[in-house]
C-alpha cells in the first residue's frame, strides 16, 4: 500500500516559526533519523541551540569519530583458531555487540553504516570469517560520509563482497557476472536503468583477477594471470579496461542516473517512504556538484525545511534495531554486554540479523517489519528489558521520570511527559492520555493523588514507571519514528 507524502517545503534551511516551532518533537525527530534517539538531557540541550547548529554538531561528530577499535582477531586466518566454528560464533556475537554499543554511544555514523550495510549487502554465512566481517564493517564506517565513488570501489574489493557475489569465481577462463550485475542494479543505477546485458558481461570481464586467496580467511589479492586482458566495451567505451576503469566509466557516463538512484534511496530511508521528486532532484544536483561527496547531500537534507515538516515526523516503521536501541537510548537506561546480547537475539527473532540481511537486495524495511508475530514479539521482548531495569536499576527509572516531568507530583503531568518523550507526535486523544495515566497510577489509592501526598520519591514509582513504559511500547505510534 502506498503512503502519500503530504510534506511541503524545499531544501532551504529550516527556520523555526510559530507554525513550525523548534520543539522537543522536532528534536527527537532529528535524533531518531540522524541516529537512534536522544536522552532527555540531549533533548534539553538541543532546545537551547539553533537547529542548524545541532545538525552541524551531529555531522562533525560523525566525521571526526574514530573507527571501531581493532579486535585481536582482525587478521586471523583459520590457522589462528584452536576450534574455528565455536570461536567464530563468539567473535561474530562480540562484534555485533560492539556495533550496537557504538550505535547507542555515537548515533549518526553508525546509523549511516547500518544504512550502507543494507545497500552494499553481504551475508556472514557466505564468507564465514570474522576477519572479513570486520574489514567489511570498517569500509562501511570509513566511507559512510565520504565519497560515494570511492565507497563503491572499496566495497567491491572486500573479501566479504568477493565471496558473497562470487568475485572469487570471476576469472578470464570462466567469467562470473553476479557482482557486475548487482553493481549496476543494486549499488549504483537501479534495476534496468541505463545498462544492458552486454554492459554486464563486459564489466564482469573487466573485474576479473581478484582471485588471489591463499589461505581461508586470509587476504584476497589480485592475480594478473586470471585477469582478462582483452578489449571490453562498457557504456560505449572500448579499451582494455580493469577494475578502476569500470568505476571511472560508470561515474562519468551515468552521472545523473547514479545521483538520482542514490538520493532516492537516501530520501526513502531517512525521510519518507514515498519519494518527493522535486526534493530528490535537488539532492541529486548537490551530489553531482560535489563530485559524489555524501556529506553535502546529507547536510543539506537534514537542515531543510522539508525534513522538519510535520508530515515527515512519525512516518517510518522502526526496524528491530531502531526499536530496541532507540528505547535504551531514549529511556537513558544503563546497558551491558548481557543486555546487548539479548537485543542481538531479539533483532534476529524480529527479522534483522546484523551482517546477514535476507538477500542481496537487503531488508525491505518500513511496513515489512510488522506482522502479527513480530508485533507481539516486540511487546514480549521489550517487557524483558523493562523488567530487567526495574529489578536491577529502579533508581534510573525514578530519575528518568523526575527529569522529564521536572519532578512533578501530578500523575497526569508525569504520564504525559513520559508518553510525549517516546511518541513522536503525542497521542491522538484525551482518552488515550487518560488511559495511560490510569496505567501509571497503578494501585496507589486516588486520595493520595487528590491530597498531593504522592510524589516521585514513593517506593511504588519504579513499578509505576515500568508499567507505563510497558503500556507505551504497545501503543501503535511507538512503532514509528
Amino acid at each position: 500500500m502506498t503512503v502519500t507524502n503530504c510534506a511541503t517545503g524545499t531544501l532551504d534551511p529550516y527556520v523555526p516559526s510559530p507554525e513550525k516551532p523548534w520543539n522537543s518533537i522536532r528534536v527527537q525527530h532529528l535524533y531518531r533519523r540522524m541516529g537512534f534517539g536522544a536522552t532527555p538531557a540531549m533533548v534539553e540541550q538541543a532546545l537551547s541551540m539553533d537547529p542548524l547548529t545541532v545538525v552541524d554538531n551531529i555531522m562533525m561528530d560523525a566525521l571526526n569519530l574514530p573507527l571501531s577499535p581493532t579486535p585481536e582477531w582482525a587478521d586471523w586466518t583459520t590457522n589462528d583458531y584452536d576450534d574455528f566454528f565455536p570461536q567464530r560464533q563468539e567473535q561474530f556475537v562480540e562484534w555485533v555487540v560492539q556495533w550496537m554499543s557504538e550505535m547507542i554511544d555515537f548515533g549518526f555514523r553508525e546509523k549511516l553504516a547500518l544504512f550502507w550495510h543494507n545497500h552494499f549487502v553481504t551475508r556472514f554465512e557466505s564468507y564465514e570469517c570474522p576477519s572479513y566481517m570486520y574489514k567489511y564493517h570498517k569500509v562501511l564506517q570509513e566511507n559512510a560520509l565520504g565519497n560515494f565513488k570511492d565507497f563503491v570501489k572499496s566495497i567491491g574489493q572486500t573479501p566479504a563482497m568477493l565471496f558473497f557475489l562470487n568475485g572469487l569465481q570471476n576469472t578470464n577462463v570462466s567469467p562470473n557476472e553476479n557482482y557486475a550485475r548487482e553493481l549496476y542494479e543494486l549499488f549504483t543505477l537501479g534495476q534496468d536503468n541505463g545498462y544492458t546485458q552486454e554492459d554486464i558481461t563486459e564489466t564482469a570481464r573487466a573485474l576479473t583477477g581478484w582471485n588471489g586467496l591463499i589461505e581461508f580467511c586470509g587476504p584476497v589479492g589480485f592475480r594478473f594471470d586470471l585477469f582478462d586482458t582483452g578489449e571490453k566495451t562498457i557504456f560505449g567505451q572500448t579499451g582494455n579496461w580493469g577494475y578502476d576503469d569500470v568505476h571511472d566509466i560508470l561515474f562519468e557516463q551515468r552521472t545523473q542516473e547514479i545521483a538520482q538512484f542514490v538520493c532516492t534511496k537516501i530520501y526513502k530511508h531517512f525521510v519518507h517512504p514515498e519519494p518527493a521528486p522535486e526534493i530528490i532532484d535537488a539532492m541529486a544536483a548537490t551530489f553531482v556538484e560535489n563530485e559524489f561527496e555524501l556529506a553535502p547531500v546529507l547536510d543539506q537534507l537534514f537542515k531543510s525545511e522539508h525534513f522538519f515538516d510535520e508530515y515527515i515526523i512519525g512516518t517510518q516503521v522502526k526496524s528491530p534495531v531502531d526499536f530496541y536501541i532507540n528505547f535504551l537510548k531514549e529511556a537513558n537506561l544503563p546497558f551491558d554486554t548481557q543486555i546487548l546480547e539479548a537485543i542481538t537475539y531479539y533483532t534476529f527473532l524480529m527479522g534483522q540479523e546484523l551482517f546477514s540481511p535476507v538477500d542481496v537486495a537487503g531488508w525491505p524495511g518500513n511496513r515489512s517489519w510488522i506482522n502479527n508475530n513480530t508485533l507481539t514479539g516486540r511487546w514480549q521482548t521489550i517487557d524483558f528489558l523493562i523488567f530487567f531495569m526495574y529489578e536491577n536499576a529502579p533508581a534510573v527509572l525514578v530519575d528518568f521520570a523526575k527529569f522529564l516531568s521536572n519532578d512533578s507530583n501530578d500523575p497526569v503531568v508525569v504520564t504525559q511527559s513520559i508518553v510525549d518523550h517516546f511518541i513522536g507526535n503525542g497521542l491522538n486523544s484525551v482518552i488515550a492520555y487518560d488511559r495511560a495515566t490510569d496505567v501509571f497510577k497503578w494501585e496507589v489509592p486516588q486520595n493520595y493523588y487528590d491530597q498531593e501526598l504522592w510524589d516521585l520519591d514513593w517506593d511504588t514509582v519504579p513499578a509505576q514507571v515500568a508499567l507505563l513504559l510497558q503500556h507505551i511500547a504497545r501503543i501503535p505510534e511507538f512503532q514509528l519514528h
